[in-house]
């Protein structure tokens, strides 16, 4: 989708369809009162057929309005006045969104953003609209599965968002930071929806290299051999069960001036887990292809900041591989040894995830990191406690998850603080080794996260369990993107604090 920004009448722009929003399903929001005034009182005369529902992302498309240069006129429901806020905002952007993506118009003129959202700027407005017109474009092309012109889906693909605010370079910046975000989420989806022969860590060392061609980006593959050197016993153990080979990928983002220390996105990356010889149930195993959606997330997001051309410095690491059973396989009862030197008693080889993630971040000492924020689908524990809604979130420092908090909140992308407490540790206590690699039935993601924490002294780091926000099941059954709307809007506001 390719977007424009420009001040102007809404009623004489030229476009397939204009979109402009109703407060209360009756009451026309600015610029939607001006564009009233222009076509006589036809648009308060419609919304008094009480065809638009009142709740936010409720649409009504008309046709043909006198004094209005489009032939369609899409009326979108901001919800109640007094409840317009930001998701109000959001859900009357997604709502149409969707009706844009689905329909015949080709291209649109939306007057969505100059709705007055309490504490948020018109910057923050175009962004958000951006990225959320953007993404609803996005659709899954299975590998080997051609597409004809005519099967290729309806929908706008050039849209002009109309303000009346003076179009300036902050407002620019703004279309073009929702469009590099929606187009890091749409990596990320696709590299989550591929099957798992198909997306192997090979794969994922391939997209690394591809994105390094397009933006000129360092990228480094460690093979089997390289991690055996650089004692990498913890994130071998879990490869050894499987013939796909295993790859360590890292990838540098150098948009700072200087020796600036950088933010390391660490992203768990295995790309099918079938618990190993602690082999999980059959229902639903397919969805495990979606346990590398960390690592999918790294690289969209550095796909979105490498757009964007932010001035800050990443380094993006992925450790790959698949967890798979099979004679070679790590048993339950095994020790391993980690990079750190910390050996590792296995009780559960469906609890990977944290032994690919504490070798990458031993490895993330070495950048001398500003902080370091890992990624994972770790725990189902996590999605008992806060389902589907926000990711799970604990950190060794309060400043950084505050951080992060308020930018999920910024970009809708939410995440909630669960305790890191010290006493925790003692459910990781094991009579072989320094530490078990599970702790227990109970407080299964703050264990989890716990277990990672011995490996990130060094730094600053927060976790995120997105084992309840990275896909849907169902019949919507899909990756999301999330958290790369979280992420790249934490590098966009440290960016910005840097450069003021």
């Amino acid at each position: 989708m390719e977007f424009t920004i420009k001040t102007g009448a809404p009623e004489k722009l030229k476009t397939s369809c204009l979109v402009v929003g109703v407060l209360d399903g009756e009451r026309l929001a600015p610029p939607a009162a001006d564009l009233d005034k222009a076509t006589g009182g036809a648009l308060a005369s419609i919304l008094a057929t009480g065809d638009l529902g009142a709740k936010a992302g409720a649409t009504l498309l008309v046709h043909n309005i006198p004094g209005v240069a489009a032939p369609r006129l899409l009326l979108v429901s901001l919800g109640k006045a007094d409840a317009l806020g930001e998701k109000a905002y959001r859900d009357a952007l997604s709502g149409a969104a969707k009706a844009l993506a689905s329909g015949r118009a080709e291209d649109a003129g939306v007057c969505l953003v100059d709705v007055e959202v309490p504490g948020r700027s018109p910057a923050w407005n175009i962004q958000t609209a951006t990225r959320l017109l953007a993404d609803a474009t996005y659709r899954f092309q299975a590998p080997g599965v051609g597409q004809k012109e005519a099967d290729k889906p309806p929908g706008a693909r050039e849209v002009t968002l109309l303000t009346r605010h003076k179009v300036s370079a902050r407002l620019e910046t703004a279309v073009r930071r929702g469009q590099a975000v929606a187009e890091g989420m749409a990596l990320a989806k696709d590299l989550g929806n591929l099957p798992a022969n198909v997306c192997t860590p090979t794969y994922l060392a391939d997209t690394a290299r591809k994105l390094s061609k397009e933006f000129k980006l360092k990228v480094e593959v460690l093979e089997r051999e390289d991690a055996e050197k650089l004692a990498m016993g913890s994130f071998l153990s879990v490869a050894q069960g499987a013939h796909e080979p295993p790859k360590f990928i890292v990838v540098h983002y150098k948009g700072a001036k200087g020796k600036s220390p950088p933010v390391v996105l660490v992203g768990k990356g295995i790309t099918f887990d079938t618990g190993g010889i602690s082999i999980k149930p059959a229902a639903e195993m397919d969805e495990m292809k979606y346990d590398m959606c960390g690592a999918a997330s790294v690289l969209g997001t550095l796909k979105a900041v490498a757009r964007m051309a932010l001035p800050i410095n990443v380094v993006g690491i992925v450790p790959a591989t698949e967890n798979m059973p099979g004679g070679g396989a790590t048993r339950p009862g095994d020790v391993v040894t980690s990079m750190s030197g910390q050996t590792i008693e296995i009780l559960n080889t469906d609890a990977e995830g944290r032994l690919v993630l504490c070798d990458a971040l031993t490895y993330a000492e070495r950048f001398k990191p500003a902080c370091v924020i890992d990624i994972a689908t770790l725990t189902g524990a996590c999605v008992v406690a806060l389902g589907k809604i926000p990711s799970g979130l604990l950190a060794n420092d309060d400043a950084l998850a505050a951080e992060l908090v308020a930018r999920g909140t910024e970009s809708g992308d939410r995440v909630w603080q669960m305790p890191l407490w010290e006493e925790y540790q003692e459910l990781l206590k094991s009579n072989f080794a320094d530490m078990a690699n599970i702790g227990g039935r109970y407080a299964g993601t703050i264990t989890a996260a716990c277990f990672l924490a011995r490996y990130t002294k060094a730094y600053k780091w927060a976790h995120l369990d997105i084992a309840g926000t990275a896909w849907v099941s169902g019949d919507a059954k899909g990756a999301t993107g999330r958290p790369v709307p979280l992420l790249s809007e934490f590098l966009i506001a440290r960016s910005d604090a840097a450069a003021d």
